[in-house]
């Protein structure tokens, strides 16, 4: 496959940032599911720096399935699982096929939740909760508007651009995510400025001491 037919240049734009702060926030090793892989270019950035880490990516898209498969197993990266069919609406993960087996440490998730209708929130937040291992972390990335915080113009270009391409889209509060999460049974642990007025935000177990 000719992987410049699979190219997002904000992926390739936001790849290191996030990385960086990934580098930070997770252990040397574990298991990451990757929710919305898109073209695959986050799993092959991310696989290939962090070698203590197996990925698994996924995609809603099955036609997505041969541009991530490009990206990271036929180019070589070992640590990286065949990409699958998954749309978090599903009860069971994966979609097609055997359901997961083992937990995973981390459940990363970029750039999904405005481009999808409001029920998948909820549905990521319940089924990290299932697949996530103990101490295990839900990483989402994306703009969100938040009540005490000046939105960005170009954010507010930005939703009404996805509002008037899908009602059903638009950037979401961070408010109301949280409040799916917590009623998952996850709580937000970090929240972290990014550039673009993007935000990395990392849910995991309820306990004392959340922001």
């Amino acid at each position: 496959m000719n992987l410049s037919s699979a190219f997002s240049p904000a992926a390739d734009r936001n790849k290191q940032p996030i990385l960086d702060a990934l580098q930070k926030l997770l252990p040397a090793q574990g298991a990451a599911l990757e929710i919305a892989s898109g073209t695959g270019q986050h799993a092959a950035w991310f696989a290939a720096a962090l070698p203590g880490w197996t990925w698994q990516p996924s995609d809603a898209d099955s036609a997505a399935l041969p541009a991530i498969a490009a990206w990271t197993v036929e180019s070589g990266l070992a640590n990286v699982m065949a990409p699958v069919h998954l749309d978090v609406m599903s009860p069971a993960w994966p979609r097609d096929g055997a359901q997961f087996t083992l937990p995973f440490n981390a459940i990363y998730c970029a750039n999904m939740l405005h481009i999808a209708p409001w029920a998948t929130c909820a549905a990521l937040m319940r089924g990290s909760a299932r697949y996530l291992a103990s101490g295990g972390l839900l990483v989402t990335y994306g703009p969100y508007l938040e009540d005490d915080v000046p939105t960005a113009p170009g954010n507010l270009t930005f939703d009404e651009s996805l509002r008037s391409r899908d009602a059903a889209w638009g950037i979401r509060r961070l408010k109301d995510v949280r409040a799916e999460a917590e009623a998952a049974g996850l709580q937000l642990q970090l929240r972290q400025q990014m550039p673009s007025n993007n935000l990395l935000l990392a849910f995991g177990r309820a306990r004392t001491g959340g922001i």
